[in-house]
């Protein structure tokens, strides 16, 4: 109603000003500021656009944000008096200097309240004055957080400081009844051209019959309201006392109008959703949905309006195909602009943003004028970071129900890092991991962070290796507490753009004077880590100077490392991070040991065995003799780790012995060889049994000995290593019971153990593993990995019945299940059965809490019908269906 210019000039008779003062008498006590809620923002609910902020942004000629007017809780004005009417209070000090200057009256903003004192922001100027409640000049409890007020400046006599006195509450511009009433259309809008665009309903009051106007705007669900037609409505008053109707709806119960829109928000039994006539929301409950299937967030509805206790609710939802309600029309012409205002996110956001669109983008339209339009944290193609003066392409969307322009689908143009002047790094993705990752810089030692929503081509999926270009930006709270530097505005690079080093000189020649390892054998790190490397020294003459470079075993040619002594030929690189010069492209030319150019009879001997244990980064292979186990690191691997298996065959060669490392040596240059390349030991036909008496030391690494332990009754022992195991997987624990065969080399083998199966019921699937809930054990709960799950492991879910064997630790006496097989599906239970856990959990409260107060039932619940407790109540559909 506000937003019509025809209705801000309507001034009501000086006939009607009597009745006019009874209208707004009867309406005093629930005229109020309405806020209304929508995308995290409070705005006025009238004028009919919560965003009619932004529309008069520019014609507000004082410094306020808003219009404001006031507004006393004793009395309201009427009329066309344009009088200030405040209340008085004994309390307060009137602002008069030596001079005798009227006092100044501001406006602000209620910031805090406590139990007897409160604080304002103030509109007109950065301050925040403390105020006493004896300052105000009405009824205490009326005043809210977020009220506007308008108040004088004076000082404290004691303490000097400046205080809020004489604080009176003010109001929007346009006050709102709370309660709908109802009337009658006595003359309606006429079309346009007319020259009448002012409507009148007729409304009773204490058996007096009053005229109040309204406009075609004023009309929900875009109907024509006839003369004589039934409706409801709110009274609505500005400062000036001018009364109208607004938010009139059409009331016909033989045919209610049918309203649009889309759920936005669920709770617990009830939800909203946004209309798609009016930007504003309605509350609905579940039991007004007709339809079977539950409502989910994003469906399109249609629904009438009732009102029940003052309050609009949505009834008689149905559900519309998807698509229907359309609330914004969107261009298809792309445009180009600069960000004027960018959004504030995470810890840049200073105070709590009331505008729904607080971003702002400047470009020219097709008369060649300059147009400012705003935008939303979900306008943006992601969520990248955006700086004031960026250009980015956009297309602008017109929302249907206020006419309300604003730019979506938002992406940066690549020339907004030219003329930023931003420094821009470069590098690779080093890790990835849920929702953030970490990249390897070209200039930094440390890695830098980053999210994925500040990848600018969402399209293109990240992933680990990738060179990107980005921008370095410091995360700091504005306690300086925590300063964090993290990558912003990351931008894909084509494959070979990222050079970490540059190259210097080629074909240098030199002796090395330090061999480098592929890993460190040193005890001080955790296998489960990635190793530091050991990098070796190469001496050489440069410039007729002696220099010594440092090389890495993963910048060699060829897959023998070379020796202390061998002849070298290289490429003298700078690493950019660090300006360290370092060997690339080694190749050995001469070797000191036998004087041959390629070292081909330098060769290690190379050995076979057995994947005997992986674990993380690193594993551990069974010898072909099947005495003893080798370590190895998976950098030392060729190819991929993915696919080895327990008992997969390869070759590797031993490396050299570290007098830092211990003693032990490692497996280097390890690689998979095809089934059958490795020979086994044939069993011999009977089938034998015994007990294991010691395990293999993969699962017990105290022990001295590799190979595992069977013995028979007779006293007969016979050793097993990993091959030894039908099922490689498998885990046998001393003194299990097991059948077996012996090879020609007098070893065990083909070893299955004899277990026990036991039964169960899944009771939760949490990513990697899980818990089964143990039949006739109240209450216990036993651990799983999902790689014990044979079969699929995916097709595994709560309730299934499986089986399976439990072993226990002997490190920490727990108990976990494996060799679990799927046996069953589940087992559906009624609605009203609880859980078997939550049972054991109800009997055994009472004992737990035997030290706090108890609950005692003093008479059992029974139904209507004598029975315990009430029946389950019928689907809505069924009742409906009666």
């Amino acid at each position: 109603m506000s937003s019509n210019p025809q209705w801000k000039m309507f001034q009501p008779p000086d006939s009607h000003s009597s009745p006019l003062q009874e209208i707004l008498d009867l309406q005093q006590s629930n005229m109020q500021a309405k806020q209304g809620y929508r995308n995290g923002t409070y705005s006025s609910e009238y004028p009919s656009s919560p965003r009619d902020n932004y529309h008069n942004m520019g014609k507000s000629g004082g410094s306020n944000r808003f219009s404001l007017g006031n507004f006393n809780l004793d009395s309201c004005p009427m009329g066309d008096s344009a009088g200030v009417y405040s209340s008085s209070s004994n309390n307060s000090q009137p602002q008069y200097d030596s001079m005798n200057h009227p006092p100044i009256r501001e406006t602000g903003i209620i910031e805090k309240l406590l139990h007897s004192y409160g604080f304002i922001q103030c509109c007109e100027r950065q301050a925040r004055l403390f105020f006493h409640f004896s300052q105000f000049g009405g009824n205490i409890d009326h005043l809210k957080i977020g009220d506007p007020v308008e108040f004088e400046m004076t000082y404290d006599r004691r303490t000097g400081k400046p205080i809020a006195s004489t604080v009176t509450k003010i109001a929007p511009e346009v006050v709102l009844s709370e309660a709908r009433v109802t009337g009658v259309v006595t003359t309606e809008v006429k079309g346009e051209g007319s020259g009448d665009s002012t409507g009148r309903i007729s409304y009773e009051n204490r058996g007096e019959c009053f005229f109040l106007p309204y406009t075609k705007d004023d009309v929900e669900g875009n109907v024509t309201l006839r003369t004589g037609d039934a409706v409801s409505f709110q009274i609505a008053t500005n400062q000036r006392g001018t009364l109208g109707a607004c938010h009139v709806r059409f009331e016909n119960p033989a045919h209610p109008v049918k309203y649009h829109g889309v759920v936005c928000s669920k709770k617990e039994n009830f939800g909203f959703i946004e209309r798609a006539d009016v930007v504003k929301e309605i509350f609905f409950h579940y039991s007004e949905a007709k339809i079977k299937e539950e409502l989910s967030l994003g469906d399109d509805v249609e629904f009438i309006i009732q009102t029940r206790n003052g309050k609009e609710v949505a009834c008689n939802i149905t559900k519309l195909p998807s698509g229907s309600v359309v609330f914004e029309d969107v261009s298809p012409e792309i445009m180009r602009g600069q960000v004027l205002k960018p959004l504030e996110r995470g810890n840049m956001v200073r105070v709590p943003q009331n505008d729904p669109l607080p971003g702002r983008i400047r470009y020219r339209a097709a008369d060649h004028s300059e147009v400012e339009v705003p935008f939303g944290d979900k306008d943006q193609c992601g969520e990248f970071t955006l700086r004031h003066g960026d250009w980015v392409q956009f297309q602008v969307a017109t929302d249907r129900r206020d006419q309300l322009k604003r730019a979506t689908n938002i992406s940066l143009l690549d020339e907004s890092f030219n003329v930023s002047g931003e420094r821009r790094e470069q590098g690779v993705v080093s890790s990835l991991k849920e929702g953030f990752g970490f990249i390897r810089c070209v200039e930094r030692e440390q890695t830098m962070f980053f999210h994925f929503a500040e990848v600018l081509r969402l399209g293109q999926e990240l992933s680990v290796g990738d060179e990107v270009e980005f921008t370095v930006d410091p995360v700091s709270t504005f306690s300086n507490m925590n300063t964090r530097q993290s990558a912003i505005r990351i931008k894909h690079l084509s494959p070979g753009t990222v050079q970490f080093e540059t190259l210097l000189e080629r074909g240098v020649r030199g002796i090395i004077a330090k061999e480098a390892q592929a890993f460190s054998s040193s005890s001080s790190f955790s296998p489960t880590r990635q190793p530091p490397v050991e990098t070796g020294i190469i001496t050489c003459q440069i410039n007729n100077m002696k220099k010594s470079i440092s090389y890495t075993a993963k910048k060699c040619e060829s897959k023998m490392l070379p020796r202390v002594g061998d002849k070298v030929t290289f490429d003298i690189y700078q690493v950019k991070r660090t300006k360290e010069l370092i060997a690339m492209s080694i190749q050995i030319q001469h070797s000191l040991t036998n004087g041959n150019s390629n070292g081909g009879n330098n060769m290690r001997p190379i050995m076979q065995g057995f994947i005997a244990a992986l674990k993380d980064g690193f594993g551990f292979i069974e010898t072909a003799d099947h005495t003893k186990e080798v370590f190895f690191h998976f950098s030392n691997l060729e190819g991929s780790p993915d696919g080895l298996e327990l008992g997969t065959e390869v070759e590797y060669s031993l490396g050299r012995i570290n007098g830092s490392g211990g003693g032990c040596a490692s497996a280097e240059f390890v690689r998979v060889l095809p089934r059958g390349s490795v020979t086994i030991a044939k069993p011999l036909d009977p089938t034998l049994n015994g007990t294991v008496t010691r395990t293999l030391r993969a699962l017990n690494p105290d022990q001295a000995k590799y190979s595992g332990l069977i013995q028979m009754e007779g006293g007969t022992t016979y050793e097993f290593g990993i091959m030894g195991l039908a099922c490689k997987r498998e885990i046998l624990q001393v003194g299990d019971p097991v059948t077996f065969q012996a090879d020609v080399e007098g070893r065990a083998t083909n070893i299955i153990p004899i277990r026990k199966k036991r039964r169960a019921t899944v009771d939760a699937i949490k990513g990697g593993f899980g818990f089964l809930s143990i039949e006739g054990e109240d209450n216990r709960r036993l651990f799983f990995h999902m790689s014990e799950v044979r079969g699929n492991p995916s097709d595994l879910q709560s309730g299934d019945s499986v089986e399976f064997v439990m072993l226990t630790n002997p490190r920490n006496g727990k108990s976990s299940a494996c060799n679990v097989v799927k046996v069953g599906k589940p087992i559906t239970k009624a609605r009203s059965e609880r859980p078997e856990r939550l049972l054991a959990r109800l009997r055994t409260v009472s004992l737990e809490d035997s030290a706090g107060p108890r609950v005692v039932v003093a008479r059992a619940p029974r139904g209507p019908d004598g029975s315990r407790g009430f029946r389950p109540r019928r689907p809505l559909a069924e009742q409906l269906a009666e």
